[in-house]
């Protein structure tokens, strides 16, 4: 019997609104069982995909990294390892390797997912511009500072003319403050920190009217940065935004 991934993933989504991971974890845990008993190589990849980012999520650093593992195997047992699908869960498996200090082993994945979105993929698919935030968040880790600049950079004119990209834009030049505090120190690279952090902060006001889950979302995330570097009451603003949007859900 065929595996009915709709609602998989329907009921996926209802365990994840109720933050139930532990739910979540079982259900993805036994449709890959199913896949695997029925030899299902595009459900395998699908749950393996899904699995390593919930185990990310939770911190379990062996198991996500094991899954990322299994879809790289999957991959290359459906030899599908130039397609755009082969590209994403190129770079969900590179970001569980960098979540875990392996920011080694993400930089070829990146690589190989930037190969085939940039020669499949429109120049201002938003797909790309994920990568090249995700792929420079590795670059700081490995002090390749030049490099991580430039991805940065190629994100946001991606995201710059992506509808309604605005928050993103905010979270990437959060990233580069970071990175320029990396590389610089605090101290020395206060100019390009509060240039960063303003400039966020501007795009963020922008679509200050938004409800919509994803903007609370990159609201919460923005937070702590603002208060990181001194921004405590536009960090409760923040904070009263989302929280009047999760109020509302």
């Amino acid at each position: 019997m065929a595996i009915p991934v709709k609602r998989v993933l329907e009921k996926l989504d209802e365990y994840f609104s109720k933050n139930d991971y532990a739910g979540a974890k079982r259900h993805l845990l036994y449709w890959l069982s199913e896949a695997e008993m029925t030899a299902d190589g595009n459900n395998i990849l699908l749950f393996s995909n899904e699995l390593m980012g919930l185990c990310r999520k939770l911190s379990e650093g062996e198991q996500a990294i094991g899954y990322a593992q299994k879809a790289l195997s999957q991959i290359e047992k459906m030899n599908i390892h130039n397609n755009v699908g082969a590209a994403t869960t190129y770079i969900n498996c590179a970001t569980v390797y960098k979540a875990f200090d392996r920011a080694e082993d993400a930089i070829p994945l990146f690589e190989k997912a930037k190969a085939i979105y940039e020669q499949n993929l429109s120049s201002d698919d938003e797909r790309l511009g994920g990568l090249y935030n995700n792929m420079a968040l590795s670059m700081v880790d490995l002090e390749r500072f030049d490099e991580a600049e430039a991805l940065y950079k190629k994100a946001i004119s991606v995201m710059q003319n992506v509808e309604n990209a605005e928050p993103e834009q905010a979270i990437t030049y959060l990233n580069m403050a970071t990175a320029a505090e990396a590389r610089y120190g605090i101290l020395d690279a206060q100019d390009d920190i509060i240039r960063y952090t303003e400039e966020a902060m501007r795009l963020l006001d922008s679509c200050s009217d938004r409800t919509d889950g994803d903007y609370a979302f990159v609201c919460e995330k923005c937070a702590p940065v603002f208060d990181y570097y001194g921004y405590f009451s536009y960090k409760k603003e923040l904070e009263e935004r989302y929280g009047r949007i999760y109020e509302r859900s």
